[in-house]
């Protein structure tokens, strides 16, 4: 009776998880707030926080946005392109099916995608606070006063509260694994918590200070400084650094993870590492039970070296060559008086795709 109850609470768990991120994947999609949080496909404890901070579900869905636009974007040229098919996941009623396979895959893959989604949540709800369009926070209120009067500068202006993000990321996101047992789930969920935290720390890394001079006729007298958040594609570019460098840990957990590898079990991991338990499918070819589209029919560029090359994106299997006539107006003039008179030009460009 007791392993039946524990059981049920790791496959809740768990599924809790993989909710999490389908919830912001539907999101990004644009589901209006009339439907309630009862109507979302979110776990018990999401669907309450939705009713205390419904006024959030606007950033929810643009932090979505955000992770997704962005982990497409940073793998655009890969043979794994953040893609993938509509049949590789069976996401609830309602719900966009937008990472099936990687999701629970415990890959590389996975750990990019929990730290960019966690990282996109952190960015819009703060992003929305400094916009002051919530009342429970706004700016950082621990820089309204202070500074170096010798150097010239005081804090002042709306400083990015990053702290409140993190916060509701983590309230969101996160789910305890004290109950969880079975060493798979377990590690998985383990490994998924930590990469959470990596995604809200690269935000929280890349805080960077703005300032406004103040003087007579222009000077710098006086300066007002205040923190802010960094783009969110310079957040993207180092997550897919920590993706290019992630460490795989041991399908084992005794107090702490440690690194799969024998001679690095003691070189400590840090909180922004992204973490893998399993390596990566092969992308190259289609696997339809799988979710994995493949690279045939993707465009390579055939003088690069790098991983949007022909020779890597098609893995060794050639490419096709077509060309492609482009038709535009060009060289307009305006004529006085009154209309533009433009020629029509056209173009041939050679596109390759992989066999």
């Amino acid at each position: 009776m007791h392993l039946t109850i524990c059981l049920r609470e790791a496959r809740f768990t768990w599924a809790s998880q993989k909710t999490s991120l389908w919830w912001l994947g539907i999101a990004s999609f644009g589901i209006p707030e009339k439907l309630g949080c009862a109507n979302l496909p979110l776990n018990n404890r999401q669907k309450e926080l939705c009713k205390r901070k419904p006024y959030l579900l606007p950033s929810i869905r643009e932090g979505a946005r955000l992770g997704i636009q962005e982990c497409r974007s940073q793998f655009r040229h890969e043979r794994w392109n953040c893609m993938i098919t509509a049949a590789s996941t069976t996401a609830p009623t309602g719900a966009s099916p937008l990472f099936g396979y990687e999701l629970s895959s415990g890959t590389k893959e996975t750990a990019f995608i929990y730290a960019v989604m966690a990282a996109g949540l952190v960015h819009s709800v703060t992003r929305s606070c400094s916009a002051v369009n919530m009342t429970e926070c706004s700016c950082d209120a621990t820089l309204q006063n202070g500074g170096s009067a010798s150097e010239g500068w005081h804090w002042g202006g709306c400083s990015d509260d990053v702290q409140y993000g993190m916060w509701f990321s983590r309230k969101f996101l996160d789910f305890p694994i004290k109950n969880t047992t079975g060493k798979e789930n377990k590690v998985l969920l383990a490994m998924n918590l930590h990469n959470n935290e990596a995604g809200r720390q690269a935000v929280a890394k890349l805080m960077s200070v703005d300032c406004r001079c103040h003087g007579v006729s222009g000077s710098c007298a006086v300066k007002t400084c205040w923190k802010t958040m960094s783009s969110f594609e310079k957040i993207g570019h180092l997550l897919k650094d920590k993706y290019e460098n992630s460490i795989q840990i041991s399908d084992k957990i005794k107090r702490k993870m440690r690194r799969r590898e024998k001679d690095q079990k003691k070189i400590p991991i840090h909180k922004d590492d992204l973490l893998y338990v399993n390596k990566s499918p092969n992308y190259c070819v289609e696997d339809k039970k799988l979710g994995i589209p493949g690279t045939q029919g993707r465009e390579c560029n055939r003088t690069s070296e790098g991983a949007d090359g022909c020779n890597l994106l098609c893995c060794g299997r050639g490419y096709n060559t077509h060309v492609v006539r482009h038709v535009e107006r060009c060289e307009c003039k305006f004529i006085w008086c009154c209309y533009v008179r433009c020629r029509r030009c056209e173009s041939m460009t050679d596109v390759h795709t992989c066999k």
